[in-house]
């Protein structure tokens, strides 16, 4: 058995794929995005290279969480200053930065590179049903 490696022109082509949040899990969707942001969904999928697509995602405030995440679950940043810990529950997140929540479960999936920054880039959230990605020609998926 030889191990295909995918060349650095395989990379160039990206597609990009529209999911719609509504109704969704925020676990099981993030984990299906970082999935298609990484390339895993492909069978030439190659760890070091860049064989992943891009994800536009709709309707980010009508994803759902389960259990009493609702009520408990925080986020927290640092400014780096002492004492410059803020705290906001996802009640709170989910009115001001609906798109914050998704791509922070996503963030947390991929790998902290280079290339993982660099195909988190490709994610791009959006409050409604309409979008501003259609030069992109994006393939409409369902999860």
């Amino acid at each position: 058995m030889t191990t295909f490696i995918t060349k650095e022109e395989a990379q160039n082509s990206h597609e990009w794929y529209l999911l719609d949040a509504k109704g969704k899990t925020l676990g099981r969707f993030a984990s299906e995005i970082a999935k298609i942001l990484r390339g895993k969904h492909k069978p030439r999928f190659t760890p070091h290279t860049d064989t992943g697509d891009g994800v536009i995602v709709l309707n980010a405030p009508m994803v759902k969480v389960t259990g009493a995440k609702e009520a408990q679950k925080n986020y927290y940043t640092h400014s780096g200053y002492v004492g410059g810990l803020k705290e906001t529950s996802y009640r709170a997140m989910q009115q001001k930065h609906p798109e914050h929540i998704i791509e922070h479960a996503v963030w947390g999936m991929m790998p902290k590179t280079k290339l993982g920054r660099k195909q988190f880039k490709r994610l791009k959230v959006f409050r409604g049903d309409s979008h501003d990605m259609t030069a992109q020609k994006p393939i409409v998926c369902e999860i």
